[in-house]
């Protein structure tokens, strides 16, 4: 690890954020953080969105030679992004933080969270009590981010909880921290499968995996399913996987990501679907909606239909059973 991170800042308006988001990836390996504004409730065990506020984005890049490269490019991209006037768009603010207090600056903002109806996300280092039918999830975002505040997760946490069925196979693709999937292993399923094109995510997820105690059931690869070389949404490392057929078919898909990425994915991602299985895609901005509906549609999901808080759309669908069904 380095001794010294660049913390690159951009504050922006909601839609922009997605734009802003698919720019930034694509120069770092640790993930982006998307930190919308937010007040606490009951005594903070819950946030409320603040709406129609400015959206934090934030990324780390090492000190170096190719943090300094990634930081160029990125303030490049955000001056195009201006041009064809996405949203507001504040400047890039660059701060330089050594990396023993990166581990612990960020942990203040941290609080245990309710996500969907059963699930609470708690931090390591805070103290919580469970109501007797609460799953707790016990999370360190480390680089990998995903922390259960942004709404893109909260929704897939909440459309999770009422398609899990005990002893489901699950594929979480782009699993980043490993939220997703270890609540599905927390609410009775009996095996996840977790893909992420970050080192650094698969790491931070088989950590998070171990620590809540289901490491036995949870799998995280360097790896990714085809598609996604068609248009890459960042550039992929050599050693990555392109996973087709051979994956199987799971009971419940699972990918938080982006809508063009979802997109380029929908074949692959109905296909790792098994016959009335569910599938659940998020992280999709409402311009873009029509993008990641009709590719899904296309690839054969059926019963669309989509929980939408803010700017942010989250979809679930099925595999149909029968093969002819909505033709």
């Amino acid at each position: 690890m380095p001794a010294y991170w660049l913390e690159l800042t951009v504050t922006a308006a909601p839609e922009a954020v997605e734009a802003i988001s698919e720019l930034m990836s694509r120069y770092v390996q640790g993930g982006v953080a998307i930190e919308e504004p937010y007040r606490l409730l009951d005594d903070g065990q819950a946030p409320e969105i603040i709406p129609d506020a400015p959206v934090t984005v934030r990324v780390y890049v090492p000190e170096n030679e190719d943090g300094s490269e990634a930081r160029t490019r990125i303030e490049e991209g955000l001056w195009h992004l201006r041009q064809i006037e996405v949203g507001d768009i504040g400047e890039l603010t660059v701060r330089r933080i050594a990396e023993e207090d990166w581990a612990t600056s960020w942990k203040e903002f941290y609080h245990p969270l309710h996500l969907g109806r059963r699930v609470v996300i708690r931090p390591s280092w805070r103290e919580y009590t469970p109501a007797p039918d609460e799953v707790v999830v016990e999370l360190d975002p480390g680089m990998a981010f995903g922390t259960g505040l942004h709404p893109t997760t909260r929704n897939c946490v909440l459309l999770l909880e009422e398609a899990i069925t005990p002893g489901a196979s699950v594929l979480d693709v782009g699993t980043g921290s490993g939220i997703l999937a270890i609540a599905a292993l927390k609410l009775g399923a009996a095996h996840a499968l977790g893909l992420d094109v970050s080192s650094v995510a698969v790491e931070t997820a088989r950590e998070n995996a171990a620590i809540n105690g289901v490491g036995d059931r949870f799998e995280a690869r360097l790896a990714t399913l085809e598609g996604a070389g068609e248009e890459p949404f960042t550039p992929l490392p050599s050693n990555l996987n392109i996973l087709g057929a051979e994956i199987g078919t799971f009971d419940l898909v699972l990918a938080n990501i982006i809508a063009r990425v979802i997109a380029q994915l929908a074949p692959a991602l109905v296909r790792a679907t098994c016959p009335g299985g569910a599938l659940i895609a998020s992280g999709i901005i409402h311009e873009r909606r029509a993008l990641a509906v009709d590719a899904l549609t296309a690839a054969g999901l059926a019963d669309i239909r989509e929980v939408e808080e803010g700017d942010w759309i989250t979809l679930i669908g099925r595999r149909p059973t029968n093969p002819m069904e909505g033709q």
